[in-house]
């Protein structure tokens, strides 16, 4: 059986790199260049710092669905007193909880080949990790009814990796608090076959009367009756794979407040 890509210990180092990695250990040979692209570094807790508003929450809820590693929910407890953070990768999950539990978590960054360095990666020591809890869940399953509602749900890369995510959507209007609470949907929309049924796609493909569907038309009209867009966002990200390939991408955070 092949093995989940997510489950693998060089794509949870990947991940720690990318949630956690300074630009010194992620861009190490061009630090100093004005070339590097620092704009895409920081990537998770960017979508937070730069699409979540400054609300003056006292009680109020953030749910990170895709949450990965866990940085982005981190920062979201600067703000929010209870934060959940689910994730379909056991790896991911563990590694998160170990950093909620202890504040770091020791890892291996590829260097070339059979090369690698050592690092740690750690949660800013302001943020009160107590706030944030971490568990294991399916996003095309999640259960409203259990979870509750939240001012704010977040999903960053999550939707063009989901085997349905028309069933991710459906379940929006349950989590998010009517009346003004907020969804962030971000994602670069690489739409493949080997992650989502081509059936599935919310864009990327010419429709039976000949229109170019886009993922942000799909978007709106499937939350249309429950959620106003408020805006849109082009934020780069890097993924660094070794030391002389990175993963460079856009992706497209949708801001979005509940009627």
């Amino acid at each position: 059986m092949e093995q989940n890509p997510y489950e693998t210990s060089r794509l949870l180092s990947e991940y720690l790199l990318f949630h956690y990695g300074s630009a010194e250990e992620i861009l190490p040979a061009f630090a100093g260049s004005s070339h590097a692209p620092r704009e895409a570094l920081g990537f998770p807790a960017r979508v937070v710092r730069e699409c979540v508003p400054t609300l003056a929450v006292t009680s109020g809820r953030a749910l990170d669905v895709g949450c990965a590693v866990g940085r982005a929910s981190f920062e979201l407890a600067r703000q929010f007193p209870e934060v959940v953070g689910i994730d379909f990768s056991r790896n991911f999950i563990a590694a998160a909880e170990e950093l909620r539990a202890t504040g770091r978590i020791g890892y291996t960054r590829t260097d070339e080949g059979l090369l690698t360095t050592p690092l740690v990666a750690t949660v800013p020591r302001e943020i009160a990790r107590r706030r944030v809890r971490f568990e294991v869940g399916d996003a095309c399953k999640l259960d409203a009814a259990r979870l509750g509602q939240f001012d704010m749900v977040l999903a960053i890369n999550l939707i063009d990796r989901l085997p349905a995510p028309g069933k991710f959507l459906a379940a929006l209007p349950a989590l998010v608090q009517p009346g003004g609470g907020r969804l962030i949907l971000a994602s670069p929309y690489t739409w493949l076959e080997e992650y989502t049924p081509k059936s599935e796609w919310l864009g990327g493909f010419v429709d039976a009367s000949g229109r170019r569907v886009q993922t942000l038309d799909s978007l709106r009209a499937t939350l249309a009756p429950d959620f106003d867009l408020i805006e849109t966002r082009d934020l780069p990200f890097l993924i660094r794979e070794h030391a002389r390939k990175f993963q460079w991408s856009v992706s497209q955070a949708s801001i979005w407040q509940r009627r």
